[in-house]
């Protein structure tokens, strides 16, 4: 039974991604599709529009046959901590081959970059002297490469696709990576098209627009807005932990000083945007500085996860009849835990699960509230 995988965060799931999804039912159409997503929390350090148990029914209904999460401590890192966990997960479920939307749309372009980074002595060096100069990391990386290769990439979905077959690569997995043109700007945030950004419907979504041209009708039924999970409605929490705590330094993705800037201008600022615009300078980007208050916000400490490395469990989230055959039949050959239930494994990476879920349920009804907790360790797949 060959199987072909998909990560993504479906932040909702939109027009975009239902063509991705056809174009890889068209190229593999009798493939066991299998996809790796995140979950309550996104890799720019956002809370997700809505929960992971609806974006699951939602990937189901589209035609998916197995549904895993990843990990929060990879979900909402950087592009490399990103792509570490997702692949290692396909790897472990056995998946023969993945594919990811691109900017670029050049595998070979991918694997070429990718091979730089893992084999050039000077890649390191280039991105030190970058980063020394002021640059961020994401700038730094597309100068290196742009003075090694004379290859541009700079497009984030671009960069993300080089870290994961970077991953491929330097681990030697047998997985085979390929790209699909992403049909749609990141960056613009207008409704102008049926096929538009992730970051364009949740702003319609905010200012109460219509979105029914941009989303599938699996989506729309479930963009309820008592359901909907807003940046700003966690920004009092978010205020509270930064002046209720000594250091934030602490933090996981807190580079030393970084907390000290958000101390000072957290009185200074009214809502997310506002802080990181104060605490934002050349080196730092925007998804950096959401990164770190993410995990202030959710108490994500160094000392806490500096040991959550690898994936430490595959945690079903949904499957198919097809799914679930799968699964049954390389399970035995997976060595780590395969659940579904959330006491089957007594993980420390599974036990924060159940504790930024409980943030991430923060701002709902207290009924509502209660209800969804519970369901992070009564789920069933």
């Amino acid at each position: 039974m060959s199987s072909v995988g998909i990560i993504a965060e479906y932040n909702p799931f939109h027009n975009g991604h239902l063509y991705h999804l056809k174009k890889i039912k068209e190229m593999f159409p009798d493939d066991v599709t299998i996809l790796v997503l995140t979950g309550n929390f996104t890799e720019r350090g956002r809370p997700s529009i809505i929960d992971k148990f609806t974006k699951t029914k939602i990937a189901k209904e589209a035609g998916i046959d197995l549904i895993v999460e990843l990990p929060f401590i990879f979900a909402t890192q950087s592009a490399d901590f990103f792509a570490h966990g997702s692949i290692q997960i396909l790897e472990k479920l056995k998946v023969e081959k993945f594919v990811f939307g691109s900017e670029t749309n050049d595998i070979d372009k991918f694997i070429t970059l990718a091979k730089v980074q893992l084999e050039n002595e000077d890649f390191d060096k280039l991105v030190k002297i970058y980063s020394k100069l002021g640059e961020n990391y994401p700038t730094a990386l597309s100068k290196a490469l742009l003075d090694l290769t004379g290859k541009n990439m700079t497009l984030p979905n671009d960069l993300l696709g080089i870290s994961y077959v970077k991953e491929v690569i330097k681990n030697n997995y047998k997985i085979k990576p390929l790209c699909i043109k992403r049909t749609n700007d990141y960056h613009n945030e207008k409704l102008d098209n049926k096929i538009v950004s992730a970051s364009a419907i949740r702003k319609a979504l905010l200012e109460n627009n219509d979105i029914k041209e941009q989303v599938p009708d699996i989506t729309l039924k479930y963009l309820k807005k008592e359901n909907l999970h807003f940046q700003d409605d966690y920004f009092k929490f978010l205020k509270y932990k930064i002046l209720t705590e000594e250091d934030l330094n602490i933090f996981k993705t807190v580079d030393e000083g970084l907390g000290d800037k958000i101390k000072k201008e957290i009185l200074n600022s009214n809502n997310y945007d506002e802080l990181i615009k104060k605490v934002k300078s050349k080196r730092y980007t925007y998804n950096k500085i959401n990164r770190c208050l993410n995990h202030i916000l959710c108490d994500i400490k160094k000392k806490d996860v500096k040991d959550m490395k690898d994936i430490e469990y595959i945690r079903i989230l949904g499957f198919n009849d097809k799914g679930k055959q799968y699964i049954n039949k390389i399970k035995k050959d997976i060595d780590i835990p395969v659940i579904g239930n959330f006491s089957k494994c007594k993980s420390p990476m599974l036990q924060l699960e159940l504790k930024v879920s409980s943030i991430y349920a923060s701002t709902l009804d207290e009924n509502i509230k209660n209800d969804f907790i519970k369901e992070e360790y009564k789920h069933h797949p």
